[in-house]
């Protein structure tokens, strides 16, 4: 279990595909209102939210992103890897409008893993796709 309160800074991975015609407003609507995947996060605590993409398929930019965030972050504003959490958004963990889970999920997870970051899941949890998955037509654990 992550322990959000002693995170200062939040990274928010999006698919690349998705983000050429996404701009992430629900995902920062979520983050702002405590919903969805950010429900766990206390309301009374400010972060700083950065948004990135994995790179594209498949995924492997995200390794290079993100140890070039945490050397540049350390060395200017001594930011400490144990005060980040990457948030992956739900056009990569979840079936929606947008396409199937990203089919490369574990691999990323890995090159996150690898940077000593943790990891939450998801963003913006739409109603409308909830209901689509309880009737089986979205099938978030099938790719």
């Amino acid at each position: 279990m992550v322990n959000l309160a002693q995170k200062d800074y939040i990274i928010v991975v999006q698919c690349d595909i998705v983000k050429e015609r996404c701009p992430g407003y629900l995902c920062e609507k979520a983050f702002h209102e405590r919903t969805g995947g950010f429900k766990d996060y206390p309301e009374d605590k400010q972060y700083r939210i950065m948004n990135l993409t994995c790179g594209g398929c498949c995924g492997k930019a995200i390794h290079r992103k993100l140890t070039s965030f945490l050397r540049v972050a350390a060395k200017k504003e001594d930011i400490k890897k144990d005060s980040v959490v990457v948030q992956l958004s739900s056009c990569m963990t979840k079936d929606n409008f947008h396409a199937l889970p990203c089919p490369h999920l574990d691999y990323i997870k890995a090159l996150i893993g690898k940077t000593g970051l943790d990891i939450k899941e998801d963003t913006v949890i739409s109603q409308s796709a909830e209901k689509r998955r309880e009737q089986g037509i979205y099938k978030s654990n099938e790719v």
